[in-house]
């Protein structure tokens, strides 16, 4: 299907010399664009359609070839993509080899950062501009565009005031969709709610709008006039308000669907001096009905054509890791009333409706704050609460510094539960899980492990909420398998031996158990015994197994789903050189010292060797004697 306009458009600049009634029919294109990408395949959906009017007008105003945009979180730059001269490859959006689902420099000039964590936008916008402003390119404008579920991060707070104090010519747009992922949490949502809500200031600011559109020109003596009565008026109603008070003029709240309304305010702070805050208000899901009813299932929906059966109670979609951390955490709160879990805005994307729905009062969602969150959960521990802190991988390591001071330090029993460890399929190398168990595992006290399988799971639940020391558990965005058997008890720092192999063994690390299992009956056919350990424990090692596979004869290969570089198979290198074992004869598999695409999990799997078949490859050519090289690495090619 081609579009009429989004066709025709190689560069943003075409839309400088569209009228309002070309934006809008722009605008169709654009959603009619986006629900025939999600028709086929899950992908970002109610915040693209959300920002629709704000892409448009911010190109038709400012000319980002020059002048510098930032979008917080990445995850609603679809428009954008469109509009840059990429309509032509966005069918492929998300797909192995297509573009990214997130801003990506080296597909585009007009994406500066790879902005897949919120909160970063006001810090990296103040940085383009002050760089700009140090080398002579004074006229070069700053715009970050930030969400108000990202707006409550630490970090915006704290370039909000650098800024005020730098008196910059940056102008932030927080767009105010009254969501998150989920619906938004905390003081700053009331407050923005005040702001939006104020019935007398609502109905000025209609009046205002209503005027504004019958002057024709910016600069207009009658303007002025009606922004600076707008500004009394605010600050009668809201006292000295937060954001001037932070060195930033505030504007708005304005319609954020209202091209005519965006155009005009955009091209009057383009001539303001000093920080500027322009609070606009949108619906996430406008255009789309469904998604704007339900925004938190439209967050990132499956393919719209398998929604029925997606949502039809009785399909069998089988459990992931996901489901049964829920599960298992729910049942661990029915049975102590200690536990508590703490998330940072992931209460949707880590599945814990239902943990909030039957413990309100010991469910604590911090919004995107993770730093915050991990402290929180210290202070809770200290006093004899047992916190599980439920936070993606790639969002935890946020809270480095609070890990290491707030809970390690003072070795206090908190549990990190770290969902989408591993890779993360389409959203790509923001959002894979590569680096956890290095930023974990270099802690005293902190118990590291990684669960095989959905038995492994609740079992080192059990085993962290009884133990008194902090404890992590990694897990994948996948489906989470029991493997029969006999199955040994978690103990710290012991592992499971599922099997012993004559010529060698599989020191496995974590979800890929299954993959490791199906390599080792490959190799059965061809006339090698290779036996499976599940490791199990990360941090401490069962150095008894290790020895006993690298001294007893054989290969050894571990695997992991993350990066080599300070992982398992790293971890297992340190206690065999410190031993003095023979390491020659051991390989590891991994993710190599790069960042990885987007792609389908098992097609990345495949072409990193992390599957049964690279799995099975790399242990033939440990058996027959090809790069016995100490540590040698996978490359995945």
């Amino acid at each position: 299907m081609t579009h009429r306009l989004l066709s025709q458009i190689e560069e943003p600049l075409a839309l400088h010399a569209m009228s309002v009634s070309d934006l809008t029919e722009l605008g169709r294109e654009v959603r009619e664009v986006l629900c025939n990408l999600v028709t086929e395949r899950t992908a970002h959906f109610a915040s693209n359609l959300g920002v629709v009017e704000l892409c448009l007008a911010l190109h038709s105003v400012f000319d980002f070839r020059k002048d510098r945009l930032i979008w917080d979180t990445g995850h609603q730059v679809y428009p954008h993509k469109l509009v840059t001269g990429r309509y032509a490859e966005f069918a492929a959006i998300r797909t192995h080899g297509g573009l990214m689902g997130y801003p990506n420099p080296a597909e585009s000039p007009y994406d500066l950062f790879m902005t897949g964590h919120a909160g970063c936008s006001v810090s990296t916008a103040l940085g383009l501009k002050t760089g700009d402003d140090l080398l002579g390119r004074t006229d070069r404008r700053a715009v970050a565009v930030i969400g108000d579920g990202a707006f409550s991060s630490g970090i915006v707070f704290e370039a909000m005031n650098n800024a005020g104090g730098l008196k910059k010519n940056l102008l932030v747009i927080l767009n105010d969709n009254k969501m998150s992922i989920c619906p938004r949490v905390g003081g700053m949502a009331g407050y923005l709610d005040r702001l939006r809500t104020n019935p007398f200031y609502t109905g000025l600011k209609s009046e205002v709008v209503r005027m504004l559109n019958h002057v024709p020109l910016f600069g207009d003596p009658t303007e002025r006039f009606l922004a600076q009565m707008k500004e009394a008026v605010k600050a009668g109603l809201h006292g000295g308000m937060l954001f001037e008070d932070l060195g930033f003029r505030y504007l708005g709240p304005i319609d954020g669907h209202d091209l005519s309304v965006l155009r005009k305010y955009l091209k009057m702070v383009q001539d303001l001096e000093g920080p500027i805050l322009l609070h606009i208000v949108t619906e996430k899901g406008h255009g789309y009905e469904p998604a704007a009813e339900d925004p938190v299932y439209f967050h990132t929906p499956p393919a719209l054509r398998n929604i029925v059966q997606t949502q039809d109670p009785s399909a069998n979609q089988g459990l992931a890791f996901t489901d049964v951390a829920r599960d298992a955490i729910l049942e661990r709160m029915r049975r102590d009333p200690r536990v508590t879990v703490l998330t940072a805005a992931m209460c949707q994307g880590n599945k814990l409706e239902s943990i909030r729905s039957e413990f309100p009062e010991r469910f604590f969602d911090t919004g995107i704050c993770e730093s915050h969150a991990v402290a929180f959960a210290a202070g809770q521990a200290k006093v004899g609460i047992r916190p599980i802190v439920d936070i993606y991988s790639t969002f935890l390591q946020r809270s480095f510094d609070q890990i290491f001071q707030e809970v390690a330090l003072q070795n206090l029993p908190v549990v990190f539960m770290l969902d989408r460890s591993g890779l993360v399929g389409p959203d790509g190398p923001t959002h894979h899980g590569a680096f956890d168990l290095p930023y974990l595992r270099i802690f005293p006290h902190l118990v590291v492990m990684a669960p095989g399988d959905a038995h492994d799971l609740g079992n080192m639940l059990d085993f962290a909420l009884s133990h008194d020391a902090p404890c992590s558990i990694r897990y994948p965005k996948a489906g989470a398998p029991t493997f029969p058997g006999d199955r040994g008890a978690v103990e710290l720092g012991r592992a499971e031996i599922l099997s012993w192999g004559r010529d060698g063994v599989i020191l496995c690390c974590g979800a890929l158990l299954g993959e490791c299992l199906l390599a080792a009956q490959q190799l059965r056919g061809q006339g090698l015994d290779v036996g499976v350990v599940n490791a199990r424990f990360v941090k401490p090692l069962d150095a008894g197994v290790i020895e006993r596979a690298l001294c007893q004869g054989g290969f050894v290969v571990t695997v992991e789903e993350g990066c080599l570089a300070g992982g398992y198979g790293s971890a297992v290198l340190e206690t065999a050189t410190d031993a003095g074992w023979n390491v020659h004869r051991l390989r590891r598999l991994g993710l190599p010292d790069r960042f990885i695409e987007h792609g389908e999990r098992r097609a990345l799997l495949a072409d990193l060797g992390l599957d049964a078949d690279g799995i099975a490859q790399a242990c033939l050519a440990m058996a027959h004697g090809a790069d016995m090289l100490c540590g040698a690495e996978c490359t995945g090619n």
